[in-house]
């Protein structure tokens, strides 16, 4: 497929829909037959999902919350509904964390931010850089809770930036018995807690680490040539405060390159080449074709941290939200021939694509992340809602990436035997015990759970 092929079925589907606000979880009403109560349907944001948990419960205080978990049976964590996947589903009752929200408090001494669980990085991030602080990244999307991206480990970019989940220093959960457990960086469990999966009980507050607030410029380049990629893959990464590849693996090259970088670090001016790639002469979106207007400005222009580090705004979505998404972290010595791999199988991947991403992220100490003990690079995928082909896909790419020890985001679609996934983490069983010791009567168990960590 040539890249004019690409750009005709890419932009058919996404153009239209390139303004949609963001609504977080959808809700579809089936028809009423035969005076029969309609059927409420909720879905995840992409669509692709629909949750099987009959009752969704909305409590606006910790005591409400303490109070369903005591009497309910079986029972999960609801956030943003941003994951591709079961993970946040049950049986039979959802807890929704939205109304749990809103800055806390700011603690200037130890510099720290204390937020309510299901609090959006996006709803947050301007009333503390009003403050004067910041937290150290953001995702591409600003429009995910706190507590629903710390658990699944998820990431911004940048060499030496650890996904979100590393800048908490404190955090709050109602475990399965009801009981208020707090816990801060240092203690035993602590490090097993904050990327939970949902699985020891239903997270409240998080505490987040908090620096000085900062600006950020963004600069944009096109077509970066493999062969340069090849050459200089770690000096292009490290190039920027954050830096993000796109590529539809058309053409030997890299559609686009995204260097952010901070304004109270020494900045020179980049030019008008970046590794041979062009400097972009407007703001793009990572759809080249697709309009820019909901993308964070571009252009070198500087602005504040929020407003620089997503990709997206947070009065907008990037799309109608009608896609699927995987991702796959290698460690970040192996990256460039894990890329390199992927590559190969360009014409059986592209015809399902949106656009890849490419991003680093730091080594952290937290048992359930990817990037435990490891520097990262994370491959994402953003695919056609073609749920079967799809599938098939991310079975061949598990595939090629099996020489290079990868392991999937855990929020998105993944096909990873669960066996191989306790060998891969290292805290496997520390977790595992962790997990039936907050939760012993298996109360936030669920199919996905059941199936990648208690493996039944």
């Amino acid at each position: 497929m040539k890249r004019k092929e690409f750009i005709k079925t890419t932009a058919t589907f996404a153009a239209a829909t390139a303004l949609t606000p963001l609504t977080s979880c959808k809700t579809e009403t089936k028809k009423v037959v035969d005076e029969v109560a309609p059927e409420v349907v909720r879905k995840n944001w992409a669509g692709n999902y629909a949750y099987r948990a009959k009752n969704l419960h909305e409590p606006k205080t910790v005591e409400e919350v303490q109070a369903l978990v005591k009497n309910l049976d079986v029972q999960k964590a609801l956030g943003s509904c941003h994951c591709f996947n079961n993970i946040a589903d049950s049986p039979l009752n959802q807890i929704s964390t939205k109304n749990l929200k809103g800055v806390i408090g700011i603690d200037e001494e130890n510099m720290t931010v204390k937020v309510g669980a299901g609090t959006k990085y996006g709803e947050f991030a301007p009333e503390l850089h009003k403050k004067g602080y910041a937290v150290h990244n953001l995702a591409s999307l600003p429009h995910i809770s706190v507590a629903g991206a710390c658990a699944t480990a998820t990431h911004g970019s940048g060499v030496n930036n650890g996904n979100l989940p590393s800048s908490v220093s404190a955090l709050e959960l109602v475990n399965g018995k009801g009981e208020i457990v707090r816990l801060k960086r240092g203690d035993d469990r602590f490090d097993g807690a904050v990327v939970n999966l949902g699985a020891l009980g239903i997270v409240t507050e998080m505490t987040l680490h908090i620096q000085k607030t900062f600006e950020v410029r963004q600069d944009v380049f096109q077509d970066l040539l493999l062969e340069s990629l090849k050459e200089n893959f770690d000096a292009i990464l490290a190039g920027g405060y954050s830096v993000s590849l796109f590529t539809d693996w058309l053409d030997q090259k890299v559609s686009q390159v995204w260097v952010k970088r901070r304004m109270d670090e020494e900045v020179k001016d980049l030019g008008n080449e970046y590794y041979g790639a062009k400097a972009a002469t407007r703001n793009l979106h990572p759809i080249t074709e697709l309009s820019a207007v909901n993308c964070t400005d571009q252009m070198g222009v500087p602005g504040p941290w929020y407003d620089r580090l997503p990709h997206f705004k947070m009065g907008f979505t990037p799309s109608s939200g009608e896609e699927l998404q995987s991702e796959f972290f290698v460690p970040r010595e192996k990256a460039l021939e894990a890329i390199l791999a992927l590559e190969k199988k360009r014409e059986q991947i592209h015809p399902q694509l949106f656009i890849t991403e490419i991003r680093t992220i730091a080594a952290d100490n937290l048992w359930m992340s990817p990037c435990y003990n490891k520097d990262c690079v994370a491959i994402h995928f953003t695919w056609k809602q073609n749920p079967k082909e799809v599938g098939e896909l991310i079975t061949m790419i598990e595939k090629e990436l099996e020489p290079f020890g990868y392991m999937p985001h855990w929020g998105k679609l993944f096909s990873m035997d669960p066996l191989k996934i306790s060998e891969r983490y290292e805290r496997f069983d520390d977790f595992l015990a962790l997990a039936k010791n907050f939760d012993p009567q298996g109360k936030f168990r669920n199919d996905y759970l059941n199936r990648n960590i208690y493996q039944l």
